[in-house]
């Protein structure tokens, strides 16, 4: 197949990107490589397939909507994997125009090139935090998540809704993926393994909120990129038993749509997580201890029998496996012992 992967410099659609051209797919990727965080390691993600002969590389931005026209037009997709966005759930709250512009706005011309240029599927990243209020766990994609408590989270919800109605006006196979807390080799330096890693490394404290009694489904982006392509290869069809007296939300009885749970079914708390962080290094870390953050929620665990059940997902390594792999990454990644 042919497949656009938008945010091909980013960690998910980079390891996306690889391991369709390790099939044999052709990747047109999008990716506007802005300086959010060091564009450098978007470059050496990039580095990896970017002279593969089966991939273009697109230095765009979703939000020129005369260059997403162009991008479709020329190369003709038969399937979009839409990972692009505008990430860090509290950057959102001191920027909230980019937000909107790169996940709402952005989305929407993606939408638009799947309309005008006869793609297949489009399978697209949501996120668990449109569960936001919710406290039934795990997270199930059956339960209504109309209780968003952050900006980030709120225009991951949009895009399903937006992707609902696409489905239904103009028969697109749209899947919705709600990623829940995806780590690895290659991760954003924003994000809390990154983070942990180079303050213990330096022997400074690391920010510890809600005194590390939360818990998350951490994911190991390698079991994330093989769900994101089971569902790609695998498009939705309506839910013939959709009842409108009793809505579904994960499903449609109006068009091709799907929503998907992608995670780990492992519950992990926080300090736990730190703990394997620390044996990992072989150094205790100097832990600030910090309430819950304004937008945050104390658990998000994730129920993703509806994959497994669908397209034969399955996460396999566990955190003690990946944590090593990414410590080993970031020792020889940054030259550091």
């Amino acid at each position: 197949m042919k497949v656009m992967v938008t945010g091909s410099a980013g960690f998910i659609g980079s390891a996306t990107t690889l391991r369709l051209l390790e099939r044999g797919d052709t990747v047109i990727g999008v990716d506007c490589l802005n300086d959010y965080y060091d564009p450098a390691l978007k470059r050496a993600r990039l580095a990896r397939h970017i002279d593969h002969p089966g991939y273009v590389q697109l230095t765009i931005d979703l939000a020129d909507r005369a260059a997403i026209e162009a991008a479709f037009a020329e190369h003709r997709p038969n399937r979009v994997i839409n990972l692009a966005a505008q990430a860090g759930v509290r950057y959102a709250a001191e920027n909230p125009h980019i937000y909107v512009q790169s996940n709402v706005t952005g989305f929407l011309h993606i939408l638009e090139g799947c309309r005008h240029n006869g793609v297949e599927h489009l399978v697209f990243a949501s996120t668990s935090s449109v569960y936001g209020a919710n406290t039934a766990m795990p997270f199930s994609e059956h339960q209504s998540t109309e209780h968003p408590l952050t900006l980030y989270a709120a225009t991951k919800k949009a895009n399903e809704q937006m992707a609902h109605s696409y489905a239904n006006l103009f028969d697109i196979p749209c899947t919705g993926l709600r990623f829940f807390t995806v780590y690895g080799p290659w991760g954003r330096p924003d994000m809390a393994l990154f983070l942990f890693t180079k303050a213990i490394l330096a022997g400074e404290p690391i920010k510890v909120f809600n005194h590390g009694k939360h818990s998350r489904s951490f994911t190991y982006v390698d079991d994330i990129v093989e769900g994101v392509i089971r569902a790609l290869d695998n498009p939705p069809g309506p839910n013939p038993d959709w009842d409108g007296q009793k809505p579904d939300p994960a499903t449609s009885g109006a068009g091709p749509y799907r929503i998907f749970n992608i995670g780990a079914e492992e519950q992990v708390e926080l300090l736990r997580y730190i703990e394997v962080l620390e044996e990992c290094l072989g150094k205790k870390a100097i832990m600030q201890m910090l309430p819950l953050q304004p937008g945050d929620v104390p658990d998000t665990v994730a129920d993703v029998s509806e994959l497994q059940n669908i397209v034969g997902y399955k996460p396999r390594v566990t955190v003690e496996e990946g944590v090593k792999k990414f410590v080993d990454w970031y020792r020889g990644y940054n030259g550091v012992k």
